[in-house]
This record gives C-alpha cells, sequence and structure tokens, in this order.
C-alpha cells in the first residue's frame, strides 16, 4: 500500500513495511489519456510496493532505509526499525542474530542449529522452544512464514541484504495470522547497486568458513541481484559441525510502463549435526560437551538420551547415547519460488497480485525419536491501492484479500542405538492440513499537513485438520496397538487497528496506536500432552492481543536521532511452549494462559558526536507477568497452583546493545576503522512457578576493518575485517527452553535445586571466537 508520510520520505507499501528515507522517483511513463468526463489529480505516479499487505506511514526510528526502485515499503503509524547495511558491512555476521540486536524489541536465542535462532519481538517467540513463531518474516515482500505460521532463519545469509526492517507491536490488521509479535522483511541488495560481482570469504575459530558470492546489474528495464554462500564450520560444542548452501535470486522486469513482474527464488540446504540441550547443572558442569563420546565414558555433566535397543520398546531395554555417539542432527532442504505482478490502471490506482510456494522437507534426529516429512505451501494474494483526496485531505486507500494452504503427512520415528541416527520402527504420523484466507482494508488520511490518521481493520478464517496416530509396541515379538486422534478446528478472527502520526516540526515527530493481534494452534500442537506423549491437546484456543503504543522520534539535527516508544499489552489465551522430558516422542508441550500482560519501554539511539565517531544503541525493557492462569501438574493426584502475577518464563527484563565506533574519514589511513561492542543480556524465570532462573551475561566484542577503493580494470574494492567475540571468554546462556515445574506426592512445588536437573532446555554460547574476512568487488 502507499505510504503518506507528512515528511519528504514517503514511500508505497504493501507487504511487509519498509522505511524509506528519499522520496522514490516516479516512474517515466508516457501520459496516459483520460477518459472522456474524468479528471485526475495531477500528481505524480506511485508505484505500490513490493508487498502483500498494507503499509501507511514511515516511522522512522534510528537508522535510514536504504530506497530502492520499486520495493520501498512503510508501515504507517507503527514502532519500525531498520536496520541498515551499513551496520554490518564491515563485520563477519555469521547469523542474522549479530544484527538484528542492533534493533530495540529484539531478543535472539540459539535455536536447533548453528544458523537457526529463535528472533523475538517483545518477547513474542522468547516461549517457544524452536524455529520462530508469533511473528511473521518477509524477504523482498514474499513471505518465508509458511501457513502454519512456522519460521526458521536457516536459510537467511547476513551478507545478502542491504537492509532489515523490524515491525513491532501487535499487526494482524496488516499481516494477518500469527503476527501478534509483528513482522521483519529482509531486503536483498538490488542489483543496480551491486553493479558487478563481489566475492567474499571469512573465516575463524572451530573451523569457520563462509564463501559468499553476490552479483548484480541493471540493464535497460530488468534488474537482478544473486547471492550464493556456501558455510560450514565444526561448532564450539560437540556434535554440533555444520554444512548448508544458500541460493537467493531477485529479479524485477518493467514490461510495459504499465506493467512490472518480480520474481524470488531462495533454496537452502541445511547439513548439521546437533548436541543436547543441557539441565542448568549439567551446564554449569559441562557446557561445551567435553568428553562426551559415549554414554558409558561420558565426563560429568555430558548429556544424553534413551534410546529404545530395539526400536520400538523397552522389552530389549535402553541405552543411554550421547549426541555424538547417536549422531542426532537436521538434514532440512527449503525451496522458495515467488512471482507478483503489478500493474497500475492509472496514475493513482494499482492491482497487485503475488503467488509463492515454499517446500520445507525435513530430516530431523534431534533426541529420541526424528521427525521426517515434506511440507509443500501455496500463498496467493490480491489487491488493489488507490491513492487521491478526500474533502480536499490526500488519501491513500488499500483493499486486499488472500489465501494461504498447506497439508502434509509426516513421521516420527525412533532413534536406536547404531550410530549415524538409526531408526527404529514409527513412533507416530500426523496428517495435517492448514488453511487461511482472509481480506483486509486499510485508509490513510492526511488531515492537515503535520497530523495523519490510519485506520485498518483484517477479518481471516483459519480451518486446522489434523490426523495423529499413534503406534505403541508391546512385548519382544510386538504387538502393535494404534491410538488415533482428531481434530478439526475453526478459529474466526478479527483486527482492528487505529493510529495517529503527528510532525511537530522537523525535529520531533509523535505516534500514538492501538492495535490487535492474533495466532492460532500449530496442527501438531493439538496432540501433544504435558509429559510429551502423543494425546488429545485439541482443545487449545487462539492466542489474540490489544496492544497500545505510545512514542516519539527526535532528530535535531542530521548527527543526532534517538526513538523512545512505550508499549502495553493484554493477551488472552497466550499460546505459551515448554520443554518436555528428555526421552519423549515430543520435544514441547504448547498450553493457554487465559490471561496476560506484556509491558515495556524500547529505546534507540544514533550518535555521530564527532566526525567519524558514532554511537548507536538498542535496550528494551520487558515487564510480562500472566493475569490468570491456574497450573496443573500431576504426580498420582492433579494439584493446583495459581500462577498468577508470575513472570512469564524466558523473557529477559533488561536487554542492551551498544556499540562506539570510530571511521577515519580521510588522509591516507581514509577506510581504516574500529568498533568496541557491548552486548547485555539479563538473567530470566526458565519455569511458570519463578524458581529457577537462567544466569544473564555481559560480552564484549571488538572489530577492526579496512576498506578503500582500487585503481584497476577488474576490481572496484576490496574490504579487510578482523574481530574478537566475547572478548574476555564469558560462558553464558545463548538458550534456555521453558521447563516444566514438578510436585511431590503430597502436592508440594519442588525447588529449584531439584528443577536445575531438568534437562532439554539449555545451549551454551560461543566462548572467545576470532573472525577474520574479506570482501573484493570487480567491476
Amino acid at each position: 500500500m502507499l505510504a503518506t508520510d507528512p515528511s519528504p520520505a514517503t514511500a508505497q507499501t504493501a507487504l511487509p513495511p519498509v522505511t524509506v528515507d528519499a522520496p522514490r522517483e516516479a516512474r517515466a511513463k508516457p501520459a496516459k489519456r483520460k477518459p472522456a468526463g474524468r479528471t485526475l489529480a495531477a500528481r505524480p505516479r506511485v508505484t505500490p510496493p513490493t508487498a502483500a499487505i498494507p503499509t501507511v506511514l514511515v516511522q522512522r526510528d534510528v537508522t535510514p532505509t536504504i530506497a530502492r526502485d520499486g520495493l520501498n515499503q512503510a508501515p504507517s503509524g507503527q514502532t519500525q526499525t531498520t536496520v541498515d547495511r551499513s551496520q554490518f558491512d564491515n563485520r563477519p555476521a555469521f547469523s542474522v542474530g549479530d544484527v538484528l540486536r542492533e534493533s530495540p524489541g529484539i531478543s535472539i536465542k540459539q535455536g536447533n542449529g548453528p544458523r537457526d535462532v529463535g528472533i523475538s519481538i517483545r518477547g513474542s517467540n522468547a516461549r517457544n522452544g524452536f524455529g520462530i513463531r508469533n511473528l511473521l518474516i518477509f524477504e523482498d515482500g514474499f513471505p518465508v512464514t509458511q501457513p502454519d505460521g512456522l519460521s526458521r532463519s536457516d536459510l537467511i545469509d547476513p551478507h545478502a541484504y542491504g537492509a532489515i526492517d523490524v515491525i513491532r507491536g501487535p499487526s494482524s490488521a496488516l499481516y494477518g495470522n500469527y503476527a501478534t509479535g509483528g513482522a521483519l522483511n529482509f531486503r536483498t541488495r538490488p542489483g543496480g547497486t551491486i553493479d558487478g560481482v563481489e566475492y567474499g570469504i571469512d573465516g575463524g575459530s572451530f573451523g569457520y568458513l563462509n564463501n559468499y558470492l553476490a552479483a548484480g546489474k541493471k540493464v535497460g528495464n530488468f534488474e537482478g541481484s544473486l547471492f550464493a554462500s556456501d558455510v560450514r564450520g565444526d561448532g564450539y560444542i560437540s556434535n554440533s559441525w555444520f554444512n548448508t548452501q544458500t541460493v537467493n535470486f531477485l529479479g524485477t522486469l518493467q514490461a510495459t510502463p504499465d506493467d512490472r513482474f518480480t520474481v524470488k527464488f531462495i533454496n537452502n540446504d541445511l547439513d548439521a549435526r546437533l548436541p543436547i540441550r543441557l539441565s542448568l547443572n549439567q551446564y554449569n558442569q559441562n557446557p561445551f560437551q567435553r568428553g562426551c563420546l559415549t554414554g558409558a565414558t561420558a565426563a560429568q555433566g555430558c548429556a544424553t538420551v534413551p534410546l529404545f535397543n530395539n526400536g520400538f520398546n523397552t522389552a530389549a531395554g535402553t541405552d543411554r547415547e550421547t549426541a555424538l555417539q547417536a549422531g542426532l542432527g537436521r538434514n532440512d532442504r527449503r525451496t522458495i519460488v515467488g512471482g507478483r505482478w503489478e500493474h497500475d490502471f492509472d496514475n493513482q490506482t494499482t492491482w497487485r497480485n503475488q503467488f509463492v510456494f515454499d517446500d520445507r522437507n525435513i530430516n530431523q534426529p534431534t533426541g529420541a525419536t526424528s521427525a521426517i516429512g515434506d511440507f509443500p505451501s501455496y500463498n496467493y494474494m490480491s489487491d488493489i491501492t488507490r491513492r487521491g483526496e478526500i474533502l480536499g485531505m490526500d488519501s491513500t486507500t488499500y483493499f486486499g484479500g488472500w489465501y494461504n494452504t498447506l497439508t502434509a503427512s509426516s513421521d516420527t520415528r525412533n532413534v536406536m542405538p547404531g550410530g549415524n541416527a538409526t531408526l527404529g520402527a514409527l513412533s507416530s504420523n500426523l496428517y495435517s492440513d492448514t488453511s487461511n484466507y482472509g481480506v483486509r482494508a486499510r485508509e490513510e488520511l492526511k488531515l492537515n499537513p503535520s497530523l495523519t490518521a490510519i485506520a485498518g481493520i483484517g477479518w481471516e478464517t483459519t480451518n486446522l485438520k489434523g490426523r495423529n496416530t499413534a503406534f505403541t509396541y508391546t512385548g519382544p515379538t510386538p504387538i502393535t496397538t494404534t491410538t488415533v486422534t482428531t481434530a478439526d478446528r475453526q478459529f474466526q478472527n478479527t483486527a482492528p487497528e487505529f493510529a495517529l502520526l503527528y510532525r511537530l516540526n522537523s525535529e520531533w515527530q509523535f505516534r500514538g496506536r492501538v492495535a490487535t493481534g492474533y495466532g492460532t494452534p500449530q496442527v501438531s500442537n493439538l496432540f501433544v500432552l504435558p509429559n510429551g506423549q502423543n494425546g488429545n491437546n485439541t482443545g487449545l484456543q487462539a492466542q489474540k492481543n490489544l496492544g497500545y503504543d505510545l512514542g516519539f522520534d527526535w532528530t535535531p539535527n542530521s548527527a543526532l536521532r534517538f526513538s523512545a516508544t512505550g508499549f502495553y499489552e493484554f493477551f488472552k489465551d497466550e499460546l505459551v511452549t515448554q520443554a518436555t522430558p528428555v526421552g519423549s516422542p515430543n520435544a514441547s508441550y504448547t498450553f493457554n494462559a487465559p490471561r496476560s500482560e506484556h509491558r515495556g519501554v524500547e529505546l534507540a539511539a544514533d550518535w555521530r558526536f564527532y566526525p567519524g565517531w558514532r554511537l548507536t544503541a538498542a535496550y528494551t525493557y520487558l515487564d510480562e507477568i500472566y493475569t490468570e492462569y491456574i497450573e496443573n501438574i500431576t504426580n498420582g493426584a492433579v494439584f493446583g497452583f495459581n500462577r498468577a502475577g508470575n513472570k512469564i518464563p524466558g523473557i529477559s527484563p533488561n536487554e542492551l546493545t551498544a556499540r562506539l565506533s570510530y571511521d577515519q574519514l580521510s588522509g591516507p589511513l581514509r577506510g581504516l576503522g574500529a568498533f568496541v561492542e557491548l552486548q547485555w543480556k539479563d538473567s530470566f524465570y526458565m519455569d511458570n512457578a519463578n524458581l529457577l532462573k537462567a544466569p544473564g551475561y555481559e560480552l564484549i566484542n571488538l572489530n577492526v576493518h579496512y576498506g578503500t577503493e582500487l585503481v584497476s580494470d577488474y576490481f572496484r574494492s576490496v574490504n579487510l575485517y578482523f574481530e574478537v567475540r566475547n572478548v574476555f571468554d564469558r560462558t553464558y546462556v545463548a538458550s534456555a527452553n521453558n521447563i516444566a515445574d514438578t510436585v511431590t506426592a503430597a502436592g508440594i512445588q519442588n525447588p529449584a535445586s531439584v528443577l536445575a536437573n531438568t534437562t532439554g532446555s539449555i545451549y551454551a554460547g560461543a566462548p572467545r571466537t576470532f573472525v577474520a574476512g574479506m570482501k573484493l568487488a570487480f567491476k
């Protein structure tokens, strides 16, 4: 949809919002003959950006975005930060987590794989056991979140992108299902910006090596860019080596003065070994799992997983094996193909159609069981955007609809002794069918030169169908018993939104917003019990949140930008996930917390206080509590505990990323620079009873870099950098999944000393790491 910022920085948008710091040039097109009796306002042609969702005003937080022809987007009146390439182009960004920490509201935790990180906006995904949930992810306006709400970051190599837009707060009026926390839009570098070929290589500690290539050009009416990378390493934890290849292509053709076609292609192949998540005590004893060759000879603190010797039951006994001994890991492929057609009916009206095919193929022996399946999905959207006037006020009107679906049959098989993730008998089969369809409308009205009002609404129906067949085997010569659980659920959700954006003057901008979000369960959530066994959990409800935002942006001069946002969100039936006992068929269990509240503050600053010097900071304060929740825990009898007033586990109350940098701007050392970076994450609770805490940490990173233009017929420039991460070699928790509280037979909650032995939760972060890199640009 079109963006109507009162400032000259105006962008037009549709899908994932993206801000622009410069006005978009009007397309050069021959004048069109007006129909008789019809008058069009004399204004430059505005083309809708590349997305499938409405968008509005550009609300800039701290960092400017990179304007790109045909790909400008910006959500209106919404809290948003754009992290541009200047903030990570001179460093070896291993995963997207290294980049997104530059935005307030963002929290990162290590996922199940080297570049698989959990991304959370305002705590939205901090309670999820794996992958990314409760927010939507796009690349250049194409959805990278599948219809079941699951995203993975394995396919994201930061070297490919020119900017990343972080949209914070409930956003279902714009993005539909699962946007309770917000959205991310990754923008690849346009071909005209690359204008040639770039080759880069990063290498460092623990066998890390990344070879990558970027090529792009703008020729006539066509602009295309291609990125490819090969990344591998041994990992810093036992059994955590990885090998992954990524290809990413974006091409845009201006076929006629009124028609534009865009094609997107992503393919990622991942082969990785995976360690077992630890208890807090195991983490304290042996965080990197040294001396964990076999279960029989394992050193103190080594994590193990129980495997059926016969592959189907305990009749032949079980063997406790380490991750290395069992061969646990992931072998996944992800392929995304998308196309978009934009047609201008006239200078004010644009029609857009977009189709995406997204196939996720997994083979994941990550514990006592292995998940195997293929998950193809289809996503279609169509919308119309019109820009004109209402009663003399500039108006942008948007209306669109969408449909997406995912149907799959996946198996869970037992892992048995033998190494290399030897598979035993079938544990369960899940048939799942997820579909979403709906419509959305949005109006942006510029009430006067300083004040803009935005109102939007989205309506959506979600259908979840599933059939879970669980297999149990009795006796040494097994007698097979099957238990079938079915679900057929329909959810209808409506999400209104209203926002005001007021620009007092060139220095001050104020914003207020009230918006709603919703997210339905995943089909697989409906068939997992608290103990991790297969069963009936089909009563799960959709979560909903109502959020209020108030904030301001202060830009007194070109050297200083400061942004502050306060938010308060009320959740109903919040979906919370916690780890299940190691050895159970399923790794996590999901439940509804009837009522909870999320509130916090987000601060961002960018201060160029002296030539060459720059200070940036992103700070987030979160206070998230249950306000209504009775937790039932079974040990013989069922015991209920009131969790009202308790902190929601997994939420760090304070997070800060700050960087002080210097770059030489002139003279013989021009291009030489360095920075020191601080990352602080506060301690947080791991359980609903608030008995056990994961420790916080502070990390210091140092970077030295040098970039210069080259006088050559073949080479354009060279960039060199060297970085020391975790300079003081701190041992810290990079990920801690929520754990379940337990009780004695008398109904007394077990203390923290007992919970500290609960496995399946913690991954340690990387120790001191050295990484060097080089990037060479060819003409």
